[in-house]
């Protein structure tokens, strides 16, 4: 006997019972349930349910297909509800390669920008299978399952259609690769919080501007890191150790960084940051947010005073790639399974060694570099990057009676 199958889709308002008013009227009749997807944008229902069914018409207790579809379309029509019958003859969907998720971040998020991005998808070949939106504020944040494309082809594609439009777009393989992601490790300096803090110091010290350019050399690439920093601290010689304490109530921390960092501990995420800075001062953030592991630079005092010398290994670019692979290990989590976040050239080896590397308002050498990108002021947004809604976040905070968010 051939395999048959039905598709039955009601839509219209959506109210209480509905799925189980359809479910009951199909459990009259000899059909099994091949699939089932249901969606609610603003009160509004499309149910789609594919029931499987042998020989031409599912004949039995509720008798013919036309009966069936007369049940059906009776109680679409009490519910005040459009109904679409179409049959078919495989109840198996085949498998497209290449499944993945294509993530869209907008503020605001303009109808050009999907029709430019979807096109994109279409010319490759590849099916938009789902959409969902993870979060309508403050930025919107659409996810896209796409299935027939090659991610490095499609990534390359849409980074072009991404800067023509002024988002940001992420493709990730789908699947337990991408839920897989459990260390977090995190530049500090223009990423965790607003500034830098080697220019806070420079601001007490009075020589903020030549501190300043020497940073924006480095940042971009065009200096050796080791040597920048030696050049910067230099210039801060004479400072008195209680300096720390005031630039502490000076450190800003980016909008979303607490949620972050909150939710991931949430979900057993292990958190760790890395700073071309110093341990004077990041050593509150680890106490202050709960973070696992830390990596920084320590400034050299002696009787109380700045030496402008750092105190052994500078934590530079490779360093905070060791960084990265010394905390996997600690945590016994392999380096597939980690997530590096920063926003200079310095942050380029960890971005390049974790599993999946996310440039935050970051350099164009690291946008390039990175496997995703994030321009919007929110670090919160990463969260929308590991499939994690705001509707979660939120109704996860007032579980735990948390106030609103940092925003």
């Amino acid at each position: 006997m051939n395999q048959r199958t039905l598709l039955i889709t009601l839509t219209g308002p959506d109210r209480p019972g509905v799925t189980s008013r359809l479910f009951a009227v199909l459990a009259g009749f000899p059909v099994a349930v091949a699939d089932v997807e249901q969606v609610v944008i603003r009160g509004r229902l499309t149910l789609g349910v594919l029931v499987a069914y042998t020989g031409d018409t599912p004949t039995g207790t509720g008798g013919t297909l036309g009966a069936l579809w007369t049940a059906v379309e009776r109680t679409a029509e009490d519910l005040g509800l459009e109904v679409e019958l179409s049959t078919g003859s495989d109840t198996k969907e085949k498998r497209r390669r290449g499944r993945l998720h294509v993530t869209v971040l907008g503020a605001p998020l303009h109808p050009a920008a999907m029709a430019g991005i979807s096109g994109r998808i279409a010319a490759s070949g590849a099916n938009i299978d789902r959409i969902e939106r993870l979060s309508s504020y403050p930025v919107t944040c659409i996810e896209l399952a796409v299935s027939g494309a090659d991610p490095d082809a499609l990534r390359a594609e849409l980074a072009i259609e991404a800067h023509a439009q002024q988002v940001d777009v992420a493709v990730q393989r789908t699947g337990l690769y991408r839920r897989a992601k459990r260390l977090i490790v995190m530049d500090v300096d223009s990423t965790l919080i607003q500034a830098e803090v080697i220019e806070l110091l420079a601001a007490h010290a009075g020589c903020l501007d030549e501190v300043a350019r020497v940073t924006e050399e480095a940042m971009r690439g065009e200096l050796d890191f080791a040597e920048s920093l030696r050049r910067r601290v230099a210039l801060l010689e004479g400072l008195p150790e209680e300096i720390f304490e005031k630039v502490r109530k000076e450190i800003v921390l980016t909008p979303g960084a607490r949620t972050l960092v909150r939710t991931l501990k949430r979900l057993d995420y292990r958190f760790a940051i890395v700073s071309g800075g110093f341990t004077q001062l990041t050593d509150g953030l680890v106490r202050d947010l709960g973070i696992d592991y830390s990596a920084a630079n320590t400034l050299e005092v002696v009787d109380g005073v700045l030496t402008g010398r750092v105190i052994g290994e500078i934590v530079d670019r490779a360093g905070k790639a060791r960084a990265l692979e010394r905390f996997a290990r600690e945590a016994g989590i392999p380096l597939s399974q980690t997530v590096a976040i920063g926003d200079g050239a310095n942050d380029l080896d960890m971005i390049a060694t974790a599993g999946l590397g996310i440039a935050f308002n970051a350099k164009p050498v690291v946008r390039q570099a990175a496997d995703a990108a994030v321009s919007v002021p929110y670090l919160d947004s990463i969260l929308y990057l590991l499939g994690i809604s705001r509707a979660e976040v939120e109704a996860a905070d007032a579980e735990d009676g948390l106030p609103a968010t940092d925003r």
